[in-house]
């Protein structure tokens, strides 16, 4: 899959996501394991979450061990949620966002990354996560040759990281 094919992929998954669940604002981490970190391979807004940027210690230890360890879904419905989960919660609730579904997306049993699916304070209830979760294998296959170039990108000497965690 070339690079053009994986915007396409996410392009056509934002445009889904924004159908079927709503969006102020959306976008796609891919997991690192080896260095604990998720980089940001698909952004709706790239001049505020820009792609590249990386997320370590600003993610809340609880919410990467349910989303990433655990690969279960969070569901955020107010801006309390976000508050808890994201150090750049200013930011988010800048974008007009309050509510948060969060959603790993699994290749054989491995989560290869998450899906951020934000909107209005209200937004999103067990539906809404429920709709979310069943539009996540749809990212596999841009996320899986992602995942391969955010690691190489994020070698040692070539990680960039920024404050934000959407």
């Amino acid at each position: 899959m070339t690079g053009s094919q994986d915007l396409r992929g996410f392009q056509a998954l934002e445009e889904e996501v924004r159908r079927t669940v709503g969006a102020r604002l959306f976008t796609v981490l891919a997991w690192i394991p080896g260095r604990n970190a998720l980089r940001r391979v698909h952004s709706s807004h790239p001049e505020a979450y820009p792609v590249g940027g990386e997320k370590t210690v600003e993610v809340a230890r609880g919410w990467l061990a349910r989303c990433v360890e655990a690969g279960q879904p969070y569901l955020g419905p107010d801006r309390a949620a976000v508050r808890e989960i994201f150090a750049d919660h200013e930011l988010i609730e800048g974008l007009g966002c309050g509510s948060v579904v969060n959603v790993p997306v699994i290749d054989g049993g491995r989560v290869l990354g998450v899906l951020n699916i934000l909107d209005a304070e209200g937004r999103y209830d067990e539906e809404s996560l429920a709709a979310a979760v069943s539009l996540a294998p749809l990212a596999v296959p841009a996320l899986r040759a992602a995942t391969t170039t955010a690691t190489a990108a994020a070698a040692p000497g070539a990680a960039r990281t920024d404050g934000g965690a959407a």
